[in-house]
Parts: C-alpha cells; structure tokens; sequence
C-alpha cells in the first residue's frame, strides 16, 4: 500500500488522496494543444493520438476538478500546503503557515487555482516526500 516514511506530518489529507490527485495531474500535464480541430477521422485510425491533446470537453481535467472539488476544507487546504511546500514556497517544518496562507486565499477557488499550476503532479510529490510520506505503491494501485 501506501509507504510511509519515520516522522512522516500529520495531514488532514490522506496520503492516498494526494496520491491520486498526483496521478489525475500528471495526465492532465501531459495534454498538448489540439492540433486538427476539425479532424473527422476514426480515433483508430490516428492511433488514438486526439487522447493527449487538451480540449475543452477533456474529462481529465473534469476528473481532476472534481476529485481536487470533493475534498472538504481541511484537506483542500493541506492540498494547497503540499503544493507550496513542493515548489519551495514553504519549507516542511512551515506546514501551518503554508496552511495558515491557504486557508486565507486560496479554499473558495482551490480547484480552479491548482488545476492552473504548471507541474502541479511534480509540486505535490515533492511536498508530500518532504513531509514524510511517497507514492510508489498508491501510484500503482491508480494505474
């Protein structure tokens, strides 16, 4: 399951959750611009390729949205936290803080502002890794 490491911090969001929510922004960092719009092919015939780029009805950014949506106010703002914590706002021993500031400017539009955050998947491994926990074996079990 989940590996956690000694002196891991005490979250309001599980691990798991936040290993999810990596999982979904990783796919959603990976989508490209359309590039034929008005393609009227068969998915088959392209190999699928439609899959990565980013389009307006995308249900990777839905699936994003919502999971980031469904979370209730304390773990939203440790999401936040994470995410300040994996970009080198904030070290890890400022988790209250980075919570403190989250809960300040960031609970009413949480989904919106973290789906518009380049490297949102690589900000909120590295902040959970600096606060003890990882995502090796959750990873797998979302694949």
């Amino acid at each position: 399951m989940l590996r956690e490491m000694p002196a891991a911090a005490d979250l309001a969001i599980s691990p798991d959750k936040v290993c999810y929510i990596i999982a979904r922004a990783r796919e959603f960092d990976a989508k490209v611009e359309p590039v034929d719009t008005a393609s009227a092919s068969n998915p088959a015939d392209d190999t699928n390729i439609d899959v990565l780029e980013d389009n307006a009805d995308d249900p990777t950014l839905q699936e994003l949205s919502g999971a980031i949506a469904g979370l209730n106010e304390d773990e939203t703002v440790d999401l936040i936290a994470i995410s300040w914590i994996g970009r080198g706002d904030f070290e890890a021993d400022e988790l209250e803080e980075a919570r403190q500031l989250a809960n300040e400017r960031h609970r009413r539009n949480s989904a919106r502002y973290l789906t518009g955050m380049p490297l949102l998947g690589d900000y909120l491994e590295e902040g959970l890794s600096a606060l003890g926990f990882g995502c090796e074996d959750s990873e797998m079990a979302h694949l």
